[in-house]
């Protein structure tokens, strides 16, 4: 089997096709907590801590003062930007919050189809019922 035809029939799985749209919509739905949280959430914890811009949060390593971050950087002057860290990890703590409640939904509709679904009886009882079927019609 030539490597071309081995690539394309791993690509095709079922399983890497699904994976690769997970990749992407997970891309999607990244981008989209991000935006919750810099846009939505931020500012409302910002100005209930009466009016902090956690983006512009951080600590000049260098000489100088600076009134901005954007200033800072412009300088080039090192800074420690732990308002960016503040606002990644609550990215990160919505994004992990709502795959828990997407998996929770599954596991509890799966396990639902599995207890609607009669359990079949295993093949050696199946296999003696038909034999004293055979029986009873002699």
């Amino acid at each position: 089997m030539s490597m071309i035809s081995e690539f394309k029939e791993f690509a095709m799985k079922g399983n890497v096709v699904d994976m690769a749209v997970g990749i992407i919509i997970g891309g999607a739905f990244g981008k989209i907590i991000s935006s919750l949280v810099s846009d939505i959430i931020m500012p409302v914890i910002g100005k209930l801590m009466g009016g902090v811009d956690f983006s512009q949060l951080y600590i000049n390593l260098g000489e100088g003062e600076y009134p901005s971050l954007e200033a800072a950087k412009e300088a080039g002057a090192a800074t420690l930007n732990y308002g960016n860290f503040i606002q990644t990890t609550l990215d990160f703590l919505i994004i992990a919050f709502a795959i828990f409640m997407m998996i929770k939904v599954m596991n509890s509709v799966r396990k639902q189809k599995e207890e609607e679904a009669p359990a079949e009886p295993p093949a050696e009882e199946v296999l003696l019922r038909e034999i004293r079927d055979l029986l009873k019609n002699k």
